[in-house]
């Protein structure tokens, strides 16, 4: 037996039972395409008589909203491993 071998920890029984956060990669991505339909509808749907009953109350914070959704995607991918 070598120094190596007895300074060297015990791995755990059964192996190494790490397990990533699975649900931040499908919530990133879902954040980040909510953001940005967010975005796109509001900026499509501007310019036009079209009425989306609270969305089109909301104004330039529709804006806000999509950012906001993008944001938490980045939020997302520091959890996502």
């Amino acid at each position: 037996m070598t120094v190596a071998d007895r300074t060297r920890p015990e791995p755990p029984p059964g192996g190494p039972q790490k397990v990533g956060n699975r649900w931040a990669g499908p919530a990133m991505i879902a954040s980040a395409v909510i953001g940005l339909v967010w975005i796109v509808v509001f900026y499509v749907i501007n310019g036009t008589d079209t009425d989306i009953p609270v969305y089109s109350d909301l104004g330039q914070w529709n804006i806000v909203i999509g950012m906001g959704f993008i944001m938490a995607a980045f939020g997302f991918a520091m959890k996502w491993e």
